[in-house]
């Protein structure tokens, strides 16, 4: 799920020569996803978001991890990597983001309730680990110069609301 067309339209052409008869790719904002997929989901990964996503995440943002949530069924697992070093302080700042270190991230329990996920874990990931998600831009950044990289990992709570 993209609201960029253009990134969806180089991974579906990937996708189709690869042949995966089960990969679906929807152009949509995650603060609202299509009806369609509401509940559909036992895994989300998300690996370095940028831009408004890495805030939704790190901040977090409700509106974004809410909509997340809908495509979550009870106990579905998110799984989140974030990243933000030194040299993308300017980024940081558009986003009116406090520095990414264990004690705020720590603090981020009450945002992800509020949309509806109970956190079970926070790390930081060494370069292996990060090396070992299966993302061009993870492997790329774990074999660059070293910056704080975390890990979080939450549970989609059912609720009477969901």
């Amino acid at each position: 799920m993209d609201a960029n067309a253009a990134g969806l339209i180089r991974l579906s052409g990937r996708a189709a020569r690869e042949q995966l008869a089960n990969v679906i790719y929807v152009r949509a904002s995650v603060e609202d996803p299509p009806l369609e997929l509401a509940g559909v989901a036992d895994r989300v990964t998300v690996v370095l978001p940028w831009g408004s996503l890495l805030a939704a995440f790190a901040l977090p943002l409700a509106p974004a991890l809410a909509g997340i949530r809908t495509l979550c069924r009870p106990e579905a697992s998110l799984s989140v990597v974030l990243s933000v070093a030194e040299r993308d302080a300017h980024e940081a700042r558009r986003l009116h983001m406090p520095p990414l270190d264990g004690g705020h991230l720590e603090d981020l329990a009450l945002g992800y309730a509020a949309a509806g996920f109970a956190i079970t874990s926070v790390r930081r990931l060494d370069p292996d680990q990060l090396a070992a998600w299966p993302s061009t831009w993870a492997r790329r950044l774990a074999h660059g110069r070293p910056r704080p990289v975390f890990q979080i990992d939450t549970r989609a709570v059912a609720s009477s609301g969901r």
